[in-house]
Parts: C-alpha cells; structure tokens; sequence
C-alpha cells in the first residue's frame, strides 16, 4: 500500500475535483493525506449563514476536516496562505495571499509534508488550474516544484475531460434540462482536450461519498447548488470519472489508476 498526497486550493476543492479518487484509495488500503494551500477566506457565503463572531475560514475549517473523515483522509494540513480571491479583485494583490507565495518557500512547506509522509503520489491541478483560478494555478507551480524537492515519484495533474464536457452540455441542452450552463456547449473552456488526459478513474461505486463530502461544504456548496441539485442520473455523468494528467508518462498512456 501507499500514500497519496491531495494538494487543493480551498476547502471543497478535494470534494469537487478528487473527492472519488481519495474514497477509492482509501478503501483499497491506501493512505490519504489532504493539503490546503489556504483556508478559503474569501469565498462567498449566504447572510446569517454563518453564527456570530464566526469567520468563514473557522466553518471552512470545520467542514474540511468532516469532508476528510468522509472521504477517508487521515491527515489534513493547511500551509498558511491567504486565499486570494478571483482574478483581478484587491485580494490578488495582498502580501499574504497564496498567490503572491514565494513559489520555493511554499514549495518548501509542501515538501516537508511530502518527505514525512513518503508520499508515492500527489496530485495538483493542470497548468491553468482548471479554470483560471489564481489560487488553483499556484497549486500547480508549488505543487510540481514540492514533487522535485522531495523525490515524490508520481505527480498527477487533476483536470477536467473538455470534449466530453462539451458533449454533455450539448446533450443536456437537447433534453432541455434545467442544470446545463448557459452558453453554446463549444464555449465551454475547463479542463484539457481529452487526448491530453492519461489517467481516468471510476468513482462511480463512490459517487454517495463524493456528494456527502459536498454537502459537508454547506457554506459554498448548498442544496441548491449546482452541484446538488443535478439528477442522479447526471451527477453519475459528470463525476463518475475523474481525471488526470500524469507528468512525464509516455506519449498514449491510458491507465485507471493513480498507483497503476
């Protein structure tokens, strides 16, 4: 068995982009570490949600440690950066923010995480970070880097397939369901090309997990979300598999495994 480090951005990340990979693993016996680049100050939250005197970075700490017990991970780690917002707001431009890390020293405390854990795998976000995300693009550059500063063998990067995408949103338009995004299917710019992927993982025996897991991150994740409300049906389409890059495999590798 093995150790697998999850390197996210935010809380609820780990649920949205890894959540039935960390359930997989861990119930194959592997250990699982979660690793947050920061604790999610800036994310939006609904009035009175929160009690009084409570800071969103409290619940979204609270609710990353029940997503982690949910989804098997029996370590989490926060770095200590400052979320950084979306692009182009004041945050991006904070000292503290992750954003603005050093990408060595942040590297460093990655590594050392690494290094304990004599990780095998970690996995961090392509190069744009899925969608533009400052914060989920410095996951990818401090995350590459931490790999080669601790020997970690295996570094895969998280991603969305952008063909299939595509493809659902055109057939959800068909069907005229309610929960497609707006927009011609063709506009639709998360994630890589599908020939780009080399690892695809199915989750689908741990889809119940991966939504309870989302539903643990009721302060940006409610009932009504997106991600919740979609059909059954749909929500096995969107994340019954998830998928991966895995730096410097050969050219045509098509495998299902992050330990493979």
């Amino acid at each position: 068995m093995g150790t697998a480090v999850f390197f996210h951005a935010h809380p609820d990340d780990e649920s949205i982009a890894t959540g039935g990979t960390m359930v997989k693993l861990a119930s194959e016996g592997h250990r699982v570490i979660a690793v947050f680049a920061t604790k999610g100050e800036h994310g939006e939250v609904e009035p009175g949600f929160l009690n009084p005197g409570e800071e969103l970075w409290q619940r979204r700490m609270k609710e990353a440690a029940a997503s982690a017990k949910i989804l098997g991970a029996e370590r989490i780690e926060f770095l200590g950066y400052v979320d950084s917002g979306m692009i182009g707001t004041p945050e991006n431009e904070k000292p503290d923010c992750f954003w603005q890390a050093d990408v060595e020293e942040a590297a460093e405390r990655l590594a050392r995480i690494l290094r304990e854990e004599k990780a095998d795998v970690l996995t961090v976000y392509d190069e744009n970070g899925n969608y533009g995300h400052p914060d989920h693009i410095q996951v990818h550059r401090v995350g590459i880097r931490a790999a080669e500063l601790a020997g970690t063998p295996r570094v895969f990067e998280s991603t969305l397939d952008q063909d299939y995408m595509r493809e659902l949103i055109k057939m959800g338009k068909d069907l005229g369901l309610d929960e497609v995004p707006e927009g011609d299917a063709g506009e639709f710019n998360m994630g890589v090309p599908g020939a780009l992927i080399t690892t695809r993982v199915d989750v689908k025996p741990f889809l119940d997990r991966k939504k309870e897991s989302m539903k643990a991150h009721a302060s940006q994740i409610s009932e009504t979300s997106f991600f919740l409300k979609m059909p059954d049906f749909v929500f096995e389409l969107v994340w019954g598999t998830e998928c991966y890059i895995r730096r410097g495999a050969p050219d045509g590798t098509v495998e299902d495994d992050l330990f493979a």
